[in-house]
């Protein structure tokens, strides 16, 4: 299994270069059951924020209610004792807290590697970053899993 940083679904639904349509091809992957993934409930927070800053507030809403609707996708919750292994991490490594709480989960689900482009996850000894355009993959048509940008 792997874990997916928020920026994967935020890129998927916002970025139409090379980053999202890897992100989408990820999803893709997910979705018809090659690849098993978990995130954090995080991602839904990040996601839905991001896209209704970029585009509208109706649009975050359907990016959520697809990130929710993704067959495949393992949602981590996130409970006092992941908060307080996300803290020893803070404590070890001087990371961001959304960035501790991601990390927490992945190594609580016991993920092979974090799928990010946030490189403050290469600090960490537990676990290894791959960057989007380094997850292999079986889709390369970039068909879009969750709503990109119009026009």
């Amino acid at each position: 299994m792997i874990y997916l940083d928020a920026n994967v679904f935020i890129y998927s639904s916002l970025n139409r270069r090379a980053l999202g349509v890897k992100s989408r091809s990820i999803i893709k992957d997910i979705q018809n059951g090659k690849m098993l993934a978990a995130t954090s409930v995080l991602s839904f927070d990040e996601l839905v924020w991001a896209v209704k800053k970029q585009r509208s507030d109706p649009d975050g809403v359907i990016a959520g209610e697809v990130f929710l609707n993704i067959p495949g996708l393992t949602i981590l919750d996130v409970k006092q004792d992941m908060l307080n292994f996300a803290l020893k991490l803070i404590k070890k490594y001087h990371i961001n807290p959304r960035d501790s709480i991601h990390a927490a989960s992945a190594l609580d689900a016991k993920a092979e590697y974090i799928v990010s482009e946030d490189r403050d996850f290469d600090l960490l000894t537990e676990i290894k970053r791959k960057p989007i355009l380094q997850v292999l993959t079986s889709s390369s048509d970039g068909s879009e899993s969750l709503p990109s940008r119009k026009g």
